[in-house]
């Protein structure tokens, strides 16, 4: 039996009313707001959060594999999944793959693990799908877009949602498009597109697969199904017979707008951590086509309840006080170059270093047990040499050592840069950027956690590495 085993997600800490929109336009706001990426973010560093959400507890050796699905890749030629894969400490001898260029990447990429479990020998494979797409300045599109991950876990042991059936339907249709020079995410006339694209394709997958179940709207405890909008989701899930106050998932456009490949995934994450066991879900996607597939909730349900998944990145996070925020965090202006940041990329450095820049390994010292960041082959401590082994410091909480304000580097959308050092368990310190922080917040002895973030670009190439942050947590004001 193949299904789902655990869940995640990841929201961007900062949002945008959509009344700032309108306000530097002129124009109508959308209701509510939208998420967005940081500067320092991208579709690859939200696709690692969400995942470490999923695979929390784990030990990354025993995942089998990895599949990355996002619209928005760092890379137009170069495999993501095996950086992601780096990052959550997995093996070599593992199963990647970049899942691109569709809305419908995210329930693809979830289908072929699906296949792969049942195939075997993959026991657990990790689908990760994160978006960052950008419409058109003064565009609806600029508006609904917002940024997200989510990821699943698959598996053929304890199962928290069986995967009793799975559809697909291909259609060819021009509707959302980006060319390989494009920046901007374009659109057909978006009445035909709902019409003859998501409304058709989506209907004819649901209605499908509830028919040969022998099942209706009524048998079915929720409807996990993608939405472009409110409008058009509604007049869907009202055409194929659902209760919208009891059975419908929230799409969350209001409240972090359309996620793209991220958008159906997320919905089912949400809709998984309010499921109980025996309740039976539809859940869909579209884009070029679109995806069904029919899951029980099992008793294991109850033992994932820790994840941090929608509801708590939903709660958690700080509203950005202006439209020019947001060009910035989405790299849309070009600020003054960063004072100190000056040098070369290097590919065989990267390589080099990947253990402790990617996976964030520091060395144990065998016989003291000093642990130490970067890892060191002579310990510092009691001086023996190459008597160590590698610990992984990205899933541990630390403390704030100590910290400075600087006011001379890139300025971000939060100046000033925080810069810190982390004291782990073992006596790691751990110098770095801290990130989704309020700088007249920050206290030494505060809790921090690692975040994977990118840093910067040199040789024509995105370099990675850790910064800290404050936990994601529900605040106790309930977020605001």
């Amino acid at each position: 039996m193949a299904g789902i085993k655990s869940y995640g997600a990841y929201i961007p800490y900062h949002r945008l009313s959509r009344s700032e929109f309108a306000k530097a336009w002129g124009g109508i706001g959308l209701p509510g707001e939208r998420a967005v990426a940081s500067a320092d973010e991208d579709s690859l560093t939200m696709a690692v959060e969400a995942a470490f959400d999923c695979t929390k507890g784990m030990d990354g050796a025993k995942l089998d594999g990895l599949f990355f699905a996002t619209t928005t890749s760092p890379y137009k030629e170069k495999q993501c999944s095996t950086i992601i894969a780096s990052v959550l400490d997995m093996d070599k001898e593992i199963r990647t793959g970049d899942f691109t260029t569709s809305l419908r990447s995210g329930t693809t990429a979830l289908r072929a693990a699906l296949d792969a479990v049942r195939a075997g020998p993959a026991k657990n494979i990790v689908v990760t799908a994160a978006d960052c797409r950008i419409g058109f300045p003064y565009s609806t599109q600029e508006q609904s877009y917002g940024d997200g991950a989510a990821s699943l876990l698959v598996g053929d042991s304890d199962i928290i949602a069986e995967v009793e059936d799975c559809y697909s339907v291909s259609d060819e249709l021009t509707d959302v498009w980006r060319r390989d020079s494009d920046q901007f995410v374009r659109e057909w006339e978006d009445r035909w597109v709902i019409m003859h694209g998501y409304s058709k394709n989506v209907s004819q997958a649901v209605s499908t697969i509830m028919k040969r179940n022998n099942l209706s709207a009524k048998d079915l405890a929720k409807a996990v199904i993608y939405g472009p909008d409110p409008r058009s989701h509604g007049g869907l899930m009202r055409r194929l017979g659902f209760d919208p106050q009891t059975q419908v998932q929230d799409t969350f456009f209001n409240a972090v707008g359309n996620t793209g490949s991220a958008s159906a995934l997320m919905m089912l994450v949400a809709a998984l951590e309010e499921a109980k066991p025996g309740d039976r879900l539809i859940f869909s996607s579209y884009g070029d086509g679109a995806d069904a597939f029919l899951l029980r909730v099992t008793e294991q349900i109850e033992k994932v309840r820790d994840r941090r998944g929608a509801k708590t990145h939903l709660a958690s996070k700080a509203m950005l006080p202006s439209y020019g925020k947001y060009l910035v965090a989405r790299n849309l202006v070009e600020l003054p170059p960063a004072a100190g940041l000056r040098g070369m990329g290097s590919a065989t450095v990267m390589w080099r270093t990947k253990n402790w820049v990617l996976s964030c390994h520091a060395s144990k010292c065998r016989k003291c047990g000093l642990v130490t960041y970067p890892p060191q082959r002579v310990c510092y401590g009691c001086q023996s040499k190459d008597e160590f082994d590698e610990v992984n410091l990205s899933r541990e909480q630390g403390k704030l050592f100590t910290y400075s304000l600087d006011n001379l580097a890139a300025t971000g959308i939060n100046p000033p840069v925080i810069q810190s050092v982390v004291e782990f368990e073992g006596g790691a310190r751990f110098y770095c950027m801290m990130t989704d922080a309020d700088p007249q917040a920050v206290e030494v002895n505060m809790p921090l956690e690692m975040t994977f973030r990118k840093i910067h670009e040199f040789a024509n190439f995105h370099n990675y590495f850790w910064k800290c942050r404050p936990p994601r947590e529900i605040p106790a004001e309930g977020g605001k």
